[in-house]
């Protein structure tokens, strides 16, 4: 039976280099965008083949109830093998005095309420207990989970923390019915988020001796691992934080923001 994925957020970054991974893997993919329809739509044109953009706010349940019944309706008879939950928000770098209820709710509805929503639905339709025919997901956390985030990110941090945690813990949930959890931790990557700090000479010099490899990681170096998790290479691999970090994190620059 041919199988189908879900990315979210894949209209730039690592989700639009996973979608175009999975789909020269094979995969249908749906494209899911929150607000960047243009890219979302120039990624599907790219990768061509069965692909599909559907837009949808992961804080809000109401899209997530309403996407994964568009990926049903255009899947059809595929399977629906994967989900890479990828969308995310950086929570910006206040100090703790600036923070309120009000600029921390969107950084947790999306990184983990709109998260664990995607996953509910996933589970819906793999779980061997709903006669779904197994499948695997992918969350993508960060290793500023590992550390706290550097200064003004600590809420980030949390937020994939908790990524990591949810990770674990639904892995061993849904064992048993044939769905695989697993999540990737990227350290810097050049993406579109990053990239207001990383063209700035000084502080990409200071960012970059903070990684071992002493460098940030590419969009299509984070894609591969995921996909690697998603395929039947990795079918006895299930609660695993894998870190994408080049080395993870050495002694450099305190002051510099990143994932």
């Amino acid at each position: 039976m041919e199988a189908a994925v879900v990315v979210t957020g894949s209209s730039r970054g690592i989700g639009a280099a996973t979608a175009r991974l999975l789909a020269a893997r094979g995969y249908a993919v749906a494209v899911t965008y929150r607000a960047d329809r243009a890219g979302a739509e120039a990624v599907t044109a790219e990768i061509g083949g069965d692909a599909i953009a559907l837009q949808a706010d992961i804080a809000r349940e109401d899209d997530v109830v309403a996407l994964f019944a568009a990926v049903d309706e255009w899947r059809g008879q595929r399977r629906l093998a994967g989900l890479v939950n990828n969308a995310g928000v950086d929570g910006g770098r206040d100090p703790i005095e600036a923070q309120t209820a009000t600029t921390l709710a969107p950084l947790y509805s999306v990184n983990v309420v709109g998260t664990a929503l995607c996953c509910r639905e996933a589970v819906k339709r793999m779980a061997a207990r709903n006669g779904g025919p197994g499948g695997a997901i992918v969350n993508v956390s960060s290793m500023s989970a590992t550390i706290g985030g550097r200064p003004g990110a600590a809420f980030y941090a949390a937020s994939k923390a908790a990524v990591d945690t949810l990770t674990v813990g639904l892995a061993k949930e849904v064992a048993g019915e044939g769905v695989r959890v697993n999540a990737v931790r990227p350290g810097m990557t050049l993406t579109d988020m990053t990239a207001a700090r990383l063209t700035d000479p000084v502080t990409r010099a200071e960012i970059d001796a903070t990684i071992p490899m002493h460098r940030p990681a590419t969009p299509d170096e984070v894609a591969a691992p995921i996909v690697w998790l998603l395929s039947d290479e990795a079918s006895f691999v299930s609660g695993c934080l894998l870190d994408v970090s080049g080395g993870g994190f050495v002694v450099g620059a305190p002051r510099t923001g990143g994932r």
